[in-house]
C-alpha cells in the first residue's frame, strides 16, 4: 500500500487527463480546489482568464490548468500572499522573455562570427 501526501480527490500532474477543454468541476477536482476558488482567482491573477462559452461556463485550456497549479503551489506551499505570488509570476514572465533575448542574441553572435 502506497502513502500519498495528496487528498484523495486530487490527481497528480502525470494522472491528469489530456483533453483540450476542462470544465470548472473537472479542474476542481484535479487541483482539489473548491471551485468558488478558482473563480476569485480569475479576479486575482490577469493570466487566469479561461474562455467562457455562451451559456457562461468556463473552459479551461491545459495552460490555464498548469498556472493554477503554480498558483497553488505559491500560496499553500511556499507561503506566499496573494499580492506576492501575483507579483512573483509577473516577474517570472520578464525572465522569462529576458532569457529568451539572451539566447536569441547569443546565437545571432554566433551566426555573425560563422559568416565572418
Amino acid at each position: 500500500m502506497s502513502l500519498s501526501l495528496q487528498p484523495p480527490h486530487q490527481q497528480s500532474p502525470q494522472q491528469q487527463p489530456s483533453k483540450l477543454f476542462y470544465r470548472i468541476g473537472e479542474v476542481s477536482r484535479i487541483t482539489g480546489l473548491e471551485p468558488y476558488v478558482l473563480r476569485y482567482w480569475e479576479t486575482e491573477f490577469p493570466h487566469l482568464r479561461p474562455e467562457k462559452r455562451k451559456s457562461g461556463q468556463r473552459l479551461y485550456t491545459k495552460k490555464d490548468l498548469d498556472n493554477i497549479l503554480q498558483v497553488k503551489k505559491l500560496l499553500y506551499q511556499s507561503g506566499y500572499t496573494i499580492s506576492g505570488a501575483r507579483k512573483k509570476l509577473k516577474g517570472r514572465g520578464r525572465q522569462d522573455t529576458d532569457s529568451v533575448l539572451e539566447t536569441a542574441k547569443k546565437e545571432i553572435r554566433e551566426i555573425l562570427e560563422l559568416l565572418k
